[in-house]
């Protein structure tokens, strides 16, 4: 009885927790030349799923951009979306060359491997840009995430790219069956963050994304990883049901870096959106909205695509980074 009473409580102080998010579905940022980015994306196992190209209001008032024709690109890797989106009739400001892994508009994706040398050996060959000094092994004084191997590089707009390779005791139970790739899937997508307790706030009291672990990342694996010296993090994994999830890189040690552009728009190509499916839109947007988290969209709006019919509307978390949220029809 206690129990009930407990969760009862729970969900009477949140009427929203457990309800709203559905699924994490894909993970979009732009690009400044589709062919070009699809030429490199499939040569490390991605493949087309859709491709179109869209024009319209109800386009402009999910992206804020007026005048706009976009070329969407779905691509497939594993079990996982990526969509890349390069604005024909706008094109935005590029990554700037000074931004570093504890900057808050920090984003990235975590590739799953089922060999770390072998995938590096193929990213050598394809003249990637590295952002880690070389693969690294987190030690075994990091028990949460022991053994565990890792990589970042660079797409060729300068997006963040991390390759990971998961032991058999860790990791989600897909990446440890056997196959014939070598990428298997993404398993994540990390954000720079300032605060935890604030994040957590957002993506679980809000959107109800659960909290599944979190670990205390140092030492020189950890620095030569994300390439800043003597970092030292708190991260933060975070998991609706089997779907992509979500962490927090929020840096102890030398603190956060940057800031996320406050004039930032849909077609900067530092611009990457986590794609949520939810129930009762309208009530989540309402939380947010009193909660004081800001809109990019000048509203919802209803969007049909290959995906399906929706009702959409763009938001931004408590360090800028945008979620597309999304309500089926």
């Amino acid at each position: 009885m206690r129990y009930v009473l407990i969760l009862v409580f729970l969900l009477s102080a949140n009427p929203l927790l457990f309800s709203q998010t559905k699924n994490v579905e894909s993970v979009g940022f732009t690009v400044k030349d589709m062919n070009k980015s699809l030429a490199f994306y499939q040569k490390i196992g991605f493949v087309i799923l859709h491709d179109t190209e869209v024009s319209g209001e109800n386009y402009e008032q999910l992206t804020c951009l007026f005048g706009i024709r976009k070329r969407d690109v779905t691509l497939l890797l594993g079990d996982e979306k990526i969509i890349l989106t390069d604005y024909l009739t706008a094109g935005g400001r590029s990554i700037p060359e000074h931004t570093r892994s504890n900057d808050l508009f920090f984003q990235h994706i975590a590739i799953v491997v089922n060999s770390m040398d072998t995938a590096y050996q193929i990213l050598r060959r394809l003249n990637v840009e590295h952002v880690s000094t070389e693969p690294q092994t987190l030690p075994k004084s990091n028990k949460a995430a022991a053994g565990i191997k890792a990589f970042y590089f660079k797409d060729p707009d300068g997006h963040n790219l991390e390759l990971i390779y998961f032991p058999k005791d860790k990791g989600q139970p897909k990446w440890q069956v056997k196959s014939k790739s070598v990428f298997l899937g993404i398993d994540h997508t990390a954000i720079g963050i300032r605060n935890t307790k604030k994040s957590i706030s957002f993506y679980r009291d809000i959107l109800g994304i659960a909290v599944q672990g979190e670990s205390w990342n140092q030492g020189v694996e950890q620095a030569h990883l994300n390439f800043v010296e003597n970092a030292s993090l708190h991260i933060t994994g975070l998991r609706v049901k089997k779907s992509l999830g979500v962490e927090f890189l929020e840096y102890l040690n030398p603190g956060p870096g940057s800031e996320f552009p406050s004039d930032s728009k849909a077609d900067d190509l530092w611009h990457w959106q986590i794609n949520i499916e939810v129930n009762h839109l309208v009530k989540v947007l309402d939380t947010i909205a009193k909660a004081g988290y800001k809109m990019l969209s000048k509203g919802i709006t209803k969007i049909v695509d290959k995906s399906g019919t929706y009702n959409a509307v763009i938001v931004r978390d408590p360090d800028g980074h945008a979620l597309c949220l999304k309500e089926y029809l």
